[in-house]
This record gives C-alpha cells, sequence and structure tokens, in this order.
C-alpha cells in the first residue's frame, strides 16, 4: 500500500526527525521516497523587511534550500537502495504540499509536528495542520525531540492503538494502519469511547428522595451498561474480521465525556506506542474528532500519529 512517500522539510534540524521513520518505512515497503521544500513569498516569512529584498536574495535563498536538499538525497541514498528524489517548488507552503502530493499519487506523507528557526511559526500550528484537513492520503506526524535525528535509527512501533466511533467513516482508517502496522509485525488494540450517561428527565411525584436517588441510578447503570455492551459487540466485530487476516487484536471500551481524554490516557508507552486515527467520525459526533478529538491527540501525545482525512460516502 505505501510504494510513494513524501517528505516535507523546513530546513531545521526539527523537521528531519521525519526521516527515520520515512527510511524505516521505506526499507520494509520497498517504498521511494521524496523530500521537498516550499520557498514560500518572503513577505510571509519576513514581512518588516520586504523593502529590502530583491531577485537576489530570493534567487540566493532558493539555491542554499536545494544545496540542502541535495545533501539530505546523498545522505539518504547512502542507506537506502529505494529511489530518493527531492524538489523545491514556489507557493504557499500547504497548498503546494497539497498539490505535490494528489499530483505524485503519494501513499504517505511523513512529516514533523512543529518546527524551528525563521520558518518554524510556519508549519504546525499551520503547515501539518492545515495538512491533515487538505490530504486525501494518510500522514504520519512524527514530535520532533531536542537532540538530531538519527538517520541510522531503524524506528518501530509494536502495538498500535486505533480509536473507532462505530462510523463507516471512522473504519476507513482500518485499512491503512493494518498495512503500516503489518510492516512492522505490530498489535493492535481497538477502542471505542462513550459518553457517561445523563439522565434527561424524572418524575419525582410521590417519591421520597431516597426512591428518587436509586431508581436514578439504576437508570444510569442500566443505559450505560447498554451502551457498553453494543461498543464491546461492535468492537468484537471489527476485531474478528481483522484477527481472520491473522492479526492480534485487543479491544477496549471506555467511558469519557472527552474522548481525547480517554485516547491519551490509554496511549502510554511502552503498552501503546503509536495511534491512527480519522478526523471525522460518525456525522452527528465529527466535531468529536478534527477540530476536537484528532487536533487535541496530536497536541497531547508525544507518540507518533497517523491521521487520515475520510472520503464521505
Amino acid at each position: 500500500m505505501f510504494r510513494s512517500i513524501l517528505v516535507p522539510l523546513d530546513g531545521s534540524a526539527f523537521g528531519e526527525h521525519a526521516l527515520p521513520w520515512a527510511l524505516s518505512l521505506a526499507r520494509r515497503a520497498g517504498a521511494a521516497i521524496e523530500v521537498m521544500h516550499v520557498h514560500p513569498p518572503l513577505a510571509m516569512v519576513y514581512p518588516e523587511s520586504v523593502p529590502l529584498m530583491d531577485d537576489s536574495l530570493n534567487m540566493e535563498l532558493k539555491t542554499r534550500q536545494r544545496a540542502y536538499l541535495d545533501n539530505v538525497v546523498a545522505r539518504l541514498r547512502s542507506v537506502l537502495t529505494t529511489p530518493v528524489n527531492c524538489i523545491v517548488q514556489e507557493g504557499l507552503i500547504a497548498p503546494t504540499i497539497q498539490h505535490r502530493a494528489i499530483e505524485q499519487h503519494v501513499d504517505l506523507v511523513v512529516m514533523t509536528t512543529h518546527a524551528r528557526g525563521p520558518l518554524g511559526r510556519l508549519w504546525l500550528g499551520s503547515v501539518a495542520d492545515e495538512l491533515v484537513r487538505l490530504l486525501p492520503m494518510p500522514m504520519l506526524l512524527v514530535r520532533p525531540s531536542d537532540s538530531t535525528a538519527n538517520w541510522q535509527a531503524d524506528v518501530s512501533f509494536k502495538h498500535l492503538l486505533l480509536p473507532l466511533d462505530g462510523s463507516s467513516l471512522a473504519e476507513q482508517m482500518i485499512e491503512p494502519a493494518t498495512a503500516l502496522g503489518q510492516l512492522m509485525g505490530a498489535d493492535y488494540t481497538l477502542l471505542r469511547v462513550i459518553r457517561p450517561v445523563m439522565p434527561t428527565s424524572y418524575a419525582v411525584e410521590g417519591y421520597g428522595l431516597g426512591q428518587v436517588a436509586d431508581s436514578l441510578l439504576t437508570q444510569i447503570e442500566r443505559t450505560h451498561a447498554q451502551l457498553a455492551d453494543e461498543a464491546q459487540r461492535y468492537l468484537d466485530e471489527v476485531a474478528s474480521r481483522l484477527r481472520a487476516q491473522g492479526l492480534t487484536v485487543h479491544t477496549r471500551v471506555a467511558t469519557d465525556e472527552q474522548p481525547a481524554v480517554a485516547i491519551l490516557n490509554l496511549a502510554v508507552p511502552p503498552a501503546i506506542d503509536f495511534i491512527a486515527l480519522e478526523t471525522h467520525g460518525r456525522r452527528g459526533f465529527s466535531r468529536w474528532f478534527l477540530g476536537s478529538v484528532a487536533d487535541k491527540v496530536l497536541r497531547g501525545t508525544t507518540l507518533p500519529v497517523m491521521v487520515h482525512k475520510p472520503k464521505e460516502a
């Protein structure tokens, strides 16, 4: 499934933390890698210095960016047998990356969640965040550390957490998540989060306060048990299909008013070391996902996360 990987770089050491992941996946999948830098309008980066800029400065910056990518490609080719390419393009960063990924039929985009330096403020919080909403293919987001990226490291994960909400939209992540997990020999935990049950109304006339409280508690417990049972049956059905493919699959039902909190509470290494989730889910509750759940998970975890914007039915 993953034959072509695109790695957007901003020229910083932080951005290069995406490369060990791209390298490890390319080796396992036999995939080609393209590293890309987008040269934005200088007025976006240095708005206070626009009157001092000329074409020679712009050309000098592009020359340096190309030299940087050429160096990256040389290093990648020294440790990888699959094809490696690089490209510098001008334009708005996220739309330009989106156009390239679609044009080249890229299967996976790998990048860090934020960077530093003059262009750092243009990346997550902005670029990666925008691409999560734009790209039709999966995106693997890696949180960089302060250390220099180790290109020789063979990074992997052993246990992937896949939150599902019961919708066909959320289930679109199953195929790319299991394809990625199989490359790593990973196990899987399917998670469904249900909200705490809150009563809407109840009659009190003719009942004492203690009777009302007991009745209300019984109502809440019965309703919650029904929801949890429904969620477990759904997960068992999905797990059964995946186990038939020879995969090791666990299931978990959690209760929380905020699904992102439940995901983050469960996604703790070494038990879980990778997360994959769709950016939208059940239509009536899509606000739980990107803008909400996926966004909070991306900003709240240190684990690598694969996200994908599902195709509407």
